[in-house]
């Protein structure tokens, strides 16, 4: 039982008279009458600060310790070797004194870390319809019975906390533009505005502060779809940590589950359902009800949406002399008349389209895999094109050798060649 406790108990509660209690404690009664005049419960003493011979020497220890936090831990000093150079300069105390003010050098720095370092946060609040969060994710399906690496778009609403996973194979400005009208497509309008880290499709370069260089064709889909991007600070993804935490969740709830497909429109379409389905199943973490019942009095807050965003990538190409064009590795034909000529090629996330004068000229399906070699897709016309001229034997040998090695889809071609 502590001392003071005692004294307490004898005063309060047995009525014992002050001078008793002073002659069984050994301390004056004006102590006594201290104590239980202030009610204190344990005896305080003040700390006399002593001078140190350490004291002269004080900013310039701490300004090495602080210099060695900047260094790799095989280039710093150690105590002992900041103690002997003190003692080169002047210094007379003991070695001692001097690890102890490094001890609380070091302690006061990891307090101020984990306490002003840390700063101030204050829980975000969205109004119905005002903001959208979009980030993506890497993972993994089964495609066609072949284990492929995808880009995750997550899309996800602010208020009714609503979301929108889709899969893609690359990052590209195609497939940003594809995963928002589909995002929007499923949710019943566009918010008033996007919350984006400073991903490279969108933005071209970082400035101070919240200044940005938004890339040109992210500006048009934003201006298209009547939004207002804004990006977070560099490292901070807490200022969307709604979708951040989306990407962590659909990992357990979707990727780790999901079953195995013929092609990635099936795995598209599955993970639309998966993600509606889950609406309902999941309570809303700040208001009464679940996801889909927020997310129903949310849509009549958004806006309108508007016909999908032409969300092409545009490539000027020069056409080779014998009909084709690369992209990304992969070789596709044009009508033999643009031989030699430049045309534009308009990239979507899932087929090539040639433009020429103003026209649409030809059309492919886009191969994304690059590792299968040079694959050349051949254009009909060109067929029709080397068989009306005088090397049409030649042209047409050439077109033979390169479509025999393909894959089946290229053997009606040959067929077609062959009934010429």
């Amino acid at each position: 039982m502590g001392f003071l406790s005692v004294i307490r108990r004898w005063a309060l509660r047995e009525g014992m008279p002050i001078r008793e209690i002073a002659r069984r404690t050994g301390l004056s009664r004006n102590t006594i009458k201290k104590y239980l005049r202030e009610g204190a419960v344990e005896p305080k003493f003040k700390v006399p600060k002593r001078p140190s011979n350490l004291d002269p020497y004080a900013d310039r220890l701490s300004a090495w310790l602080l210099a060695q936090t900047r260094k790799s831990r095989k280039e710093r000093r150690t105590v002992k070797q900041m103690h002997a150079d003190l003692v080169k300069l002047g210094y007379a105390g003991s070695y001692a004194r001097v690890a102890a003010f490094a001890r609380a050098w070091r302690d006061d720095r990891h307090r101020a870390e984990q306490t002003t370092g840390r700063g101030t946060f204050v829980p975000l609040v969205f109004q119905p319809g005002e903001a959208f969060q979009f980030d993506w994710s890497e993972d993994w399906a089964t495609i066609g019975g072949e284990r492929v690496k995808l880009q995750a778009a997550h899309t996800k609403l602010s208020h009714s906390r609503a979301f929108l996973v889709r899969a893609y194979p690359l990052q590209t400005h195609e497939m940003l533009f594809d995963a928002h009208w589909h995002a929007f497509r499923v949710f019943g309008g566009v918010p008033g505005r996007g919350i984006y880290d400073n991903m490279k499709t969108a933005v071209d370069r970082v400035g101070r502060g919240k200044q940005r260089d938004i890339n040109a064709r992210f500006k048009a889909m934003a201006s298209h779809y009547v939004f207002e991007p804004e990006f977070c600070n560099p490292a901070a993804g807490w200022e969307k940590g709604q979708v951040e935490k989306n990407v962590q969740d659909a990992r357990n709830r979707m990727w780790q589950v999901m079953p195995v497909f013929k092609d990635l429109d099936e795995l598209n379409q599955w993970l639309e359902d998966r993600c509606i389905a889950l609406w309902i199943e999941t309570p809303h973490r700040d208001l009464p009800g679940t996801i889909a019942d927020i997310w129903e009095a949310e849509k009549p807050m958004l806006m309108a949406l508007p016909p999908a965003f032409d969300g092409f990538v545009e490539h000027s190409k020069r056409v080779s002399p014998t009909c084709l064009i690369t992209f990304e590795r992969n070789r596709y034909s044009v009508p033999a008349s643009f031989a030699n000529r430049r045309i534009s090629l308009h990239v979507y996330p899932e087929r090539l389209v040639i433009v020429a004068e103003g026209k649409t000229v030809c059309t492919h399906e886009r191969i994304i895999d690059r590792s299968q070699g040079v694959c050349e897709i051949l254009c009909p016309d060109a067929f029709s094109y080397a068989m009306g001229k005088r090397s049409s034997n030649m042209m047409a040998s050439w077109l033979l050798t390169r479509c025999h090695s393909r894959t089946d889809r290229f053997h009606s071609a040959e067929v077609a060649l062959s009934a010429k």
